[in-house]
């Protein structure tokens, strides 16, 4: 039977590279996004390759996010393969001039949502005893940068979140994994920097990661077999060897 994967995130960048990478491998899709037109292009795209049901919620409203799941049709129920990959970064300031609204934002979406999302689909693999939960982190998670305070914070969480259900589902046979990525360009740098042309320098000078390069490693991942986890990747660029060292040929 072809599985089905739910991917958050599902209208852009990482999200939607895994969406397109997993159709063109027959996995099933229920894609999640919070603009409607893009889940039904998407859904246009992909259904020529495989079954696809968007749900349209924002993963921050914990009850449209508990009803969205709920509502699946039976012939989407059964989610083998969670990838929680809604996620953002508000702002660049440091700690003494942040916006509380940022921190909520990335607070409410890095980490609630995921938390929300994950406690709607969990219960059904535990009692089927199966399934693999990724969660998109950060190298932000493994090191704090300059200026970077509250959103390492809440990719800090992701990966204690991370570490706590794979030890919570051990006896359950359900894989968790987290996929760290280092400097990808997508839409990414656009919200955290409200559209201000500081965006496009973000990646000017070297080969950054694609969205395609991660959904690879994602596709990967729920490909091993049934005995092999890859419990956390980081993945940075060849030109980046931390958060502050880039290579860049300006």
């Amino acid at each position: 039977m072809d599985k089905i994967a739910l991917i958050t995130g599902a209208t852009s960048g990482i999200g939607r590279a895994t969406a397109h990478v997993f159709a063109k491998h027959g996995i099933n899709l229920i894609l999640c996004g919070r603009r409607q037109q893009r889940l039904d292009s998407i859904e246009k795209a992909l259904s020529r390759e495989t079954d696809v049901h968007t749900l349209n919620f924002d993963v921050r409203d914990r009850e449209a996010t508990l009803n969205a799941i709920a509502s699946l049709p039976e012939d989407f129920k059964t989610i083998d393969i969670l990838i929680n990959n809604a996620g953002n970064a508000h702002g660049l300031d440091p700690i003494h001039s942040g916006s509380l609204d940022d921190w909520d934002a990335m607070m409410d979406i890095n980490v609630k949502g995921l938390l929300y999302v994950s406690k709607a689909v969990i219960p059904g693999m535990t009692e089927r005893q199966s399934g693999h939960i990724i969660n998109i982190g950060s190298s932000a998670g493994k090191e704090v940068y300059p200026k970077g305070n509250v959103y390492c914070a809440s990719k800090h969480a992701v990966l204690a979140i991370t570490e706590g259900m794979r030890i919570d589902l051990n006896p359950y046979g359900i894989k968790v994994s987290a996929i760290n990525p280092g400097l990808v360009e997508t839409e990414f740098s656009e919200v955290r920097f409200k559209g201000n042309d500081i965006a496009d320098d973000v990646y000017k000078g070297y080969k950054a990661l694609q969205a395609e390069d991660i959904a690879e490693i994602i596709h990967f991942a729920v490909t091993r077999p049934a005995h092999v986890n890859l419990a956390d990747v980081l993945v940075f660029p060849t030109a980046q060897a931390n958060s502050t060292t880039v290579k860049k040929d300006l």
